[in-house]
């Protein structure tokens, strides 16, 4: 199976599982399921089938927001995403990782990129709605390694959302 190379690590991407699956087992079955869609967030599951059995499933989910992809396609993301672990819990692809080349990729994204200005003005009127002083948001920053609120990537976005909610 082909790979990609991602930060000097080799992930299998999900069409080259599924394409593994179907040499292997071109009577097998993948069915996917949304269980979930709700605000922009969704939940995808898959499940495996050979010979009529179960003999694998995945669960995965995305948010609508994470990435500049999923504006458009979150969607599709998560069912794919699921598929691949799937596939992954069934052995296919998980030389390296059961996350494939996609949900790495996504990630990764996810660490480097910094809140859009929207979410940035966002906090800062709930801090100020809050009125939590400038020592609380400088701390709870600090706890999480960011300087400035411009900065907080996406990963790290609910988390510190979650840190202010529990102040008041």
């Amino acid at each position: 199976m082909e790979t990609i190379n991602i930060k000097g690590k080799e992930y299998i991407p999900v069409n080259e599982r599924i394409k593994e699956f179907w040499k292997r087992y071109p009577d097998g079955n993948i069915i996917t399921e949304l269980v979930s869609n709700q605000d922009g967030v969704c939940v995808f599951k898959a499940t495996i089938y050979v010979d009529g059995a179960i003999k694998a499933t995945g669960h995965a989910y995305e948010k609508e927001t994470s990435s500049f992809i999923n504006k458009t396609s979150y969607i599709e993301n998560c069912e794919t995403s699921a598929v691949g672990r799937a596939l992954g819990i069934l052995g296919i692809g998980i030389d390296t990782s059961i996350a494939s080349a996609e949900e790495v990729d996504n990630a990764i994204y996810q660490q480097e990129t910094k809140i859009d200005k929207t979410k940035a003005q966002a906090l800062r009127k709930a801090i100020t709605n809050a009125q939590i002083d400038g020592d609380t948001v400088e701390r709870i920053l600090d706890e999480f390694g960011y300087e400035e609120i411009e900065d907080i990537k996406i990963a790290d976005y609910m988390n510190i959302v979650n840190a202010f909610k529990e102040i008041k």
